[in-house]
């Protein structure tokens, strides 16, 4: 048994050098950690939230102007306002939704490394696509994972939108994509 406080800091030294020195993350490793994290929260919140409330219960629905209508927020509208408070924290790292059929035209693939991503997810369902890019004059790992229809209300809602440019959606299917970049310089 230890008794002074002395041998306590000692051993917590000791103990601490044993440890093995943690390896640099790759950036790819982290986007596919913060990929996991987005992807989880985005299908609990629409399976949990959105599908049990407005599909199952019937007690609220989700919508587009969900603070005029007293709705919920869409669950393209829950990850916009999460990344929108991750990229006010300055850390150099940005997601973003985006689709080849998008209802908001915001969501659009907009530079060749986003429009080459969202070919190959699309074209590659159970596979990522990375890359790098420079924008802005700053250097960024990008990464382009699938977003996938989890529920009945991802598919209804973007089949009965009088602005989807696709009509036809199934659960399971590759509905956009999630863009995630890593600032390198």
């Amino acid at each position: 048994m230890i008794k002074t406080k002395a041998s306590l800091i000692t051993l917590s030294v000791l103990a601490t050098a044993a440890l093995p020195v943690a390896a640099e993350i790759s950036p790819q490793r982290m986007a596919d950690a913060i990929f996991a994290v987005i992807e989880s929260d985005r299908a609990v919140y629409t399976k949990k939230v959105v599908n049990r409330l407005q599909n199952e219960e019937e007690v609220i629905t989700a919508d587009e102007h969900w603070e005029d209508e007293q709705s919920l927020p869409l669950p393209a509208q829950m990850l916009r306002m999460g990344a929108e408070g991750v990229a006010e924290k300055n850390l150099g790292i940005t997601y973003a939704l985006m689709s080849t059929w998008p209802i908001n035209k915001q969501n659009e693939a907009v530079t060749d490394v986003e429009k080459e991503g969202m070919e190959f997810i699309v074209a590659n369902p159970s596979k990522r696509f990375y890359s790098e890019e420079t924008l802005g004059g700053n250097k960024y790992f990008t990464a382009v994972y699938q977003d996938i229809a989890v529920s009945e209300a991802c598919v209804t809602c973007h089949n009965d939108h009088q602005d989807s440019p696709r009509t036809d959606f199934k659960i399971g299917d590759v509905m956009g994509g999630v863009v995630l970049r890593i600032k390198l310089d």
